[in-house]
C-alpha cells in the first residue's frame, strides 16, 4: 500500500472531494508506475483517476461504523508523535 494514501473514513468533517481525489491520483500513480503519464497515456490516467475517486466516494458514503468520528487534528498529531519515535525529532 501506497504510505501517502491516508485513512478517508469516520472524519468530521467528513473526506472531501480533493482528499478523495489525492488518494485516487496516488492510487493510480502506483498501480501505473507513472507519476506524470506520457501524453499518448493522459487521458487513460485521467479516465483511472476519476472512475477511482468515484468508486472511493460510493464506498465511504456505503460505510457505517458506531464508533464517534475521528478528529483530524488529533490523528495529524498522532502520526507526528509516531514519526518522531520512528524517524526522531524535526527539525524546522
Amino acid at each position: 500500500m501506497c504510505r501517502n494514501i491516508k485513512t478517508l473514513f469516520n472524519f468530521d468533517p467528513p473526506a472531501t472531494d480533493e482528499e478523495i481525489h489525492a488518494a485516487s491520483l496516488q492510487f493510480v500513480r502506483k498501480l501505473s508506475g507513472f507519476n506524470t503519464p506520457s501524453k499518448t497515456n493522459e487521458a487513460a490516467f485521467n479516465r483511472a483517476i476519476q472512475e477511482v475517486a468515484a468508486v472511493a466516494r460510493n464506498l465511504l458514503d456505503s460505510l457505517a461504523t458506531h464508533a464517534e468520528p475521528r478528529n483530524r487534528e488529533v490523528e495529524i498529531e498522532r502520526a507526528r508523535i509516531r514519526s518522531a519515535k520512528r524517524f526522531g525529532p524535526r527539525d524546522n
